[in-house]
This record gives C-alpha cells, sequence and structure tokens, in this order.
C-alpha cells in the first residue's frame, strides 16, 4: 500500500463505501468540528497527530481532510514521515467545498 492522494469529489463517491478498518481523519480544531463535520469522522487536531500516531497505526487507510487542503496536506506529510504508509490526503478542498457542494454534514 502506498500513500496518495484524492480530489474531494472522488472521495465524496468513495466516503459511503469505506469498509470496517478504514477512516476519515478530520485535522481541524474541535471547534471547527462540532460545527460540522463528515458522518463517523474522527476528529485529531494537525497538532495532536504525534500524540495519537499509535491509535492511526490500526487502521488499513486513512483518508485525511481538513478545511480547505492546507493541514490535511501538513498532516498527510508528518504521518508519511514517521512510517505510515495507509494514507490519502483529500488535497484540494476539505469541509468548506463539502457544504458547498451540499454534501451531507453531521453536527
Amino acid at each position: 500500500m502506498s500513500n496518495t492522494l484524492m480530489g474531494l469529489v472522488d472521495f465524496f463517491e468513495l466516503h459511503q463505501k469505506l469498509g470496517a478498518n478504514e477512516v476519515i481523519l478530520d485535522v481541524r480544531k474541535p471547534e471547527e468540528y462540532s460545527e460540522g463535520h463528515i458522518q463517523h469522522a474522527l476528529n485529531i487536531p494537525v497538532d495532536q497527530l504525534g500524540d495519537r500516531f499509535e491509535e492511526l497505526k490500526k487502521f488499513s487507510k486513512i483518508y485525511i481532510h481538513c478545511k480547505r487542503g492546507g493541514r490535511a496536506k501538513t498532516a498527510f506529510d508528518t504521518l508519511s514521515s514517521k512510517g505510515l504508509n495507509n494514507l490519502v490526503c483529500i488535497h484540494d478542498a476539505g469541509m468548506d467545498l463539502w457544504k458547498e457542494n451540499g454534501y451531507p454534514v453531521e453536527i
């Protein structure tokens, strides 16, 4: 398995079919997450990834996103540098575009 980049529209098509051992990782701040997030997303702010690294190793695939894409890329680079090779970065957008597209949001 290798780390990859994925666009938001492709991710939307895929996100409803995630396997039991796959996770959506929302790296925004808790306040942002509480204002609306993708259903079943795990919230670990980008600055706390180091503390939760062991928890993330158990997933077969981790789909990383944020508000607009910048923090997702930072998280992707951080976790890649620690040796995780089960990452997919939603690099071209985030929750802003998710909401603009009318995709479902959980509060």
